[in-house]
């Protein structure tokens, strides 16, 4: 077996490789995670109160709903009657939920469709359902639980 001769490195050489180092580690590490998923963004909470007036009924139309941005809350009617809520939060990377439409409500970030009964995933790649909102309906008032 052969050896190879020995390269002295000189001072420069190895001031400019530390240095190469020191600028390329924090873009590395920039490029990394903090370990959680992508899919997993924090349960969120409504903005509206316990008790707060969220919208009547004869707005949120049967098989569809109402998003209430400010409340940050999605109101649904499936069927004649029945109120479902969930906040306005997509699970796959916490968007803002922006449309319903007769698929089901919409995410604009990547896709994401959820059931406007269930709050499941129908499409896209979120794979976990919305947060639901329990709500009180008293006459024509849509309330906040």
């Amino acid at each position: 077996m052969s050896q190879r001769p020995s390269v002295p490195v000189s001072r420069r050489h190895a001031l400019g490789g530390a240095a190469g180092l020191g600028l390329g580690l924090p873009l590395l590490a920039a490029c990394g995670g903090d370990g959680s998923t992508a899919t997993d963004p924090a349960p969120a909470s409504p903005a509206a109160s316990p008790g707060e007036v969220l919208t009547s009924t004869g707005d949120v139309p049967v098989g569809s709903g109402v998003i209430l941005a400010d409340a940050e809350v999605v109101v649904t009617q499936p069927t004649e009657g029945e109120f479902k809520a969930w906040t306005n939060v997509c699970t796959h990377q916490g968007c803002a939920l922006e449309s319903i439409s007769p698929e089901g409500i919409r995410c604009p970030c990547h896709g994401s469709v959820f059931d406007v009964a269930t709050g499941e995933p129908t499409a896209g790649p979120a794979s976990s359902s919305l947060t639901e909102v329990l709500l009180n309906v008293d006459g024509d008032e849509i309330t906040l639980a």
